[in-house]
């Protein structure tokens, strides 16, 4: 079995290392330093870590004021809390002003599992995809939060980065370099293309398998970025293998999903598949349980696509 590993640790890890570089990154939380995994950063720069309480609305508002005075803030709070609750200053302090701020979204999707619907954060992707001016990041492994949060360093301008709590392999080579709006295919394939984000790359990657097993050829894109999508990955997808099936953490409306399908429908109309959570509160449960409820598994995925590819040959 592959090693697994906390993204929250990457990003961490990634966080001291550059501010060591530059005097200008500074951590703003909502008392959720052990949660962000920002102890060690606390430790090494005391004073360049503010932690504002549980006060979302006011803890975004002080990162674009760092912003505006010539700070990079890195703005990490649990992904329910820091979209949901300050969503307005999210959009008018962060996006349309234009502030340098990298808002990160810690445990995003289904990781709080068992504390239920009002800590689930299936809905992020979808409310932060519809405010211009943001860009949109879900990290698939450790490797690609550090490359993504070494990008957003060192770019100027708002981005919203979602950091996994689920352990997960690593789907990306040494060496990696993250470019926002580009896809990566992992692999190749002509029957069917996977596209996901987020945890459910690996997940893809292990249906691909399955798939093969079956003799269906399966390509599997990871998408790193929402918002802006890579929109020749995704229409060279649906020229070159006619099918797709999008899986995310995420609520199936407005998310990765609803991008892919915005695009194919109207440039390039293609049978899809867009697994997520479908359109309800997910229950409170186990993270595996409520991925098992909502097929975002491997078989779930495996299923899907066969449907897809069936009715192909079947029509």
């Amino acid at each position: 079995m592959s090693e697994l590993f906390d993204c929250r640790e990457a990003f961490q890890r990634t966080l001291i290392e550059l501010a060591a570089e530059d005097e200008r990154i500074v951590a703003v939380v909502n008392d959720s330093v052990g949660s962000s995994k920002l102890g060690g950063f606390e430790k090494a720069y005391p004073a360049r870590l503010i932690n504002v309480g549980i006060a979302e609305q006011n803890m975004v508002g002080v990162g674009a004021g760092l912003a505006n005075g010539g700070r990079i803030p890195f703005v990490s709070a649990a992904s329910p809390f820091l979209t949901g609750r300050a969503l307005e200053q999210i959009k008018a302090d962060v996006a349309y002003s234009n502030t340098n701020v990298k808002l990160c979204g810690q445990s995003p999707g289904l990781a709080y599992g068992e504390l239920g619907p009002t800590h689930h954060s299936i809905e992020d992707l979808a409310w932060l995809r519809a405010i211009a001016n943001l860009t949109v990041i879900v990290p698939a492994d450790s490797i690609e939060t550090e490359q993504v949060i070494r990008w957003a360093a060192r770019t100027e301008g708002p981005v919203f980065i979602r950091v996994s709590r689920m352990p997960v392999p690593d789907v990306h080579a040494t060496g990696y370099t993250f470019t926002p709006g580009v896809a990566t295919t992992l692999r190749v394939g002509s029957d069917v293309t996977l596209i996901a984000c987020g945890i459910m790359v690996s997940r893809a990657l292990e249906a691909a398998d399955l798939l093969a097993e079956d003799g269906v050829s399966a390509r599997v894109l990871s998408m790193p970025t929402v918002r802006p999508l890579d929109r020749e990955a995704v229409l060279a997808a649906a020229t070159d293998t006619g099918a797709i099936v999008t899986v995310e953490e995420a609520t199936v409306h407005g998310g990765l999903g609803g991008a892919v399908a915005e695009l194919v429908s109207t440039e390039r109309p293609t049978p899809m598949r867009i697994l997520g959570v479908p359109g309800v509160f997910a229950p409170t449960g186990s993270v595996e349980s409520l991925l098992e409820r909502f097929g975002l598994t491997a078989g779930g995925i495996v299923a899907a696509a066969g449907e897809l590819v069936h009715a192909r040959t079947a029509a």
